[in-house]
């Protein structure tokens, strides 16, 4: 398994990460550093459809359960403990600052509410976190910073509520600077959501450094400075595989995988999807 401080590829461990990937076979930590994998295994054994990262937590929505692990209690991915947090079954996971949101198939959208004296909620836990429904929508696909991706469009998360925002079978969203994926285009946010591309988009991703990608027909896009899109090599000559989602501490990677079946990390944002096919229960380190 590795560690943050992994160096089994590296000439040193300046700029390593670990990058947490949701898969059919569970959570799995993955070493990166720039354009390099590391080794990479099972962190936590589930059915995770979705990652997410905030105030030091790493979250997981699962077949099961929404799993809670704190980062903050060791650097070694082996250790970390997993939390079940009585959600139920989950389709997407997100945080909005610190505060935790999950939604799953049938539309319910929660805010996760911590121990030490919660009042109950509806799911209350017998530490005191509960589980607060904020609200209903089609199909959650996406949670991100204040914005819900589902079935029946983008809905914003309120104080009071969720509020709908518009579009139509949102795949995918961008909290920051706020993008969306949808089955008919990708959009972003201005007066209005307003027309990036055409076509249908699974993934959307913007960072706090001002880069932006998209994921649509198999194919990466990337926005220039400038605010134009255009289509970005992928590091794969096979393109880009949109099967699972992946998380990260600091910055992420988009992970690909070559025919000679190595695996190798391209930068993109705090958001990433990765091949499902590339992922082994065991500790693999990639050959250089």
């Amino acid at each position: 398994m590795p560690t943050i401080d992994e160096k089994r590829v590296y000439t040193d461990n300046t700029g390593t990460e670990t990058v947490f990937v949701a898969s059919d076979a569970g959570v799995v930590a993955v070493s990166v550093s720039d354009d390099l994998v590391g080794g990479f295994g099972i962190a936590h054994r589930c059915r995770a459809r979705d990652v997410a990262v905030g105030g030091g937590t790493l979250a997981v929505a699962a077949a099961e359960d929404v799993f809670r692990a704190d980062l903050t209690e060791t650097d070694d991915a082996d250790d970390l403990r997993f939390e079940p947090t009585g959600f139920g079954p989950a389709a997407a996971v997100g945080f909005d600052g610190e505060t935790l949101h999950a939604g799953d198939d049938d539309g319910r959208v929660a805010r996760f509410e911590g121990g030490g004296g919660s009042d109950g909620g509806d799911d209350a836990n017998a530490d005191g976190a509960a589980w607060t429904t904020v609200g209903e929508t089609g199909a959650v696909r996406a949670v991100d910073g204040p914005l819900v991706a589902a079935a029946d469009g983008v809905h914003r998360l309120d104080a009071d509520g969720l509020t709908s925002v518009g579009l139509d079978d949102a795949r995918d969203v961008a909290g920051r600077d706020p993008l969306a994926a949808t089955g008919t285009g990708l959009y972003r946010l201005g007066n209005g959501w307003m027309d990036a591309l055409s076509g249908a988009f699974d993934v959307a991703s913007a960072a706090a450094d001002g880069r932006a990608h998209a994921v649509g027909g198999g194919d990466l896009f990337a926005r220039g400075d400038g605010g134009e899109w255009a289509p970005n090599p992928s590091p794969s000559p096979t393109g880009t595989d949109v099967a699972s989602r992946a998380t990260a501490t600091t910055a992420a990677a988009l992970l690909d995988t070559y025919p000679d079946d190595e695996m190798r990390a391209y930068p993109v944002s705090t958001r990433a999807t990765v091949p499902a096919k590339t992922i082994d229960a065991s500790s693999k380190p990639v050959e250089r």
